[in-house]
């Protein structure tokens, strides 16, 4: 999965846009109201990385489970280890899996 790939699939979740409050570099993708900048981040993509590396919220016992079962999965990196799993887009997972747990992000912020 690239960049570009992915940027369009989270931003084509309702109520989502991107930020960058930890500056250039990093998309930050949140869930709210832009208008008030009240919002929850669901997705960090660390711009430039090769292969792209994204961060995804997910369920605890899932997050074990995939750390354990791809090595292209690791504990959040700078985040909620027990909660956030860092994806390395390295083909390990392909790109519908990746799709499936940015969803996942996706709905566990929003609480859908």
């Amino acid at each position: 999965m690239n960049h570009k790939a992915l940027e369009e699939y989270l931003l084509s979740f309702p109520n989502t846009w991107l930020d960058f409050p930890f500056g250039e570099g990093v998309s930050v993708y949140k869930v709210g109201h832009k208008e008030t900048g009240q919002g929850k981040l669901f997705a960090i993509i660390s711009d430039g990385s090769k292969p792209l590396q994204v961060s995804l919220k997910c369920d605890p016992v899932l997050a074990e489970s995939l750390r354990e079962k791809y090595e292209s999965v690791q504990p959040g990196y700078q985040l909620n280890k027990k909660h956030w799993n860092t994806i390395i887009c390295s083909g390990q997972l392909n790109d519908d899996e990746i799709k499936d747990l940015a969803r996942l992000s996706y709905n566990l912020v929003a609480k859908i």
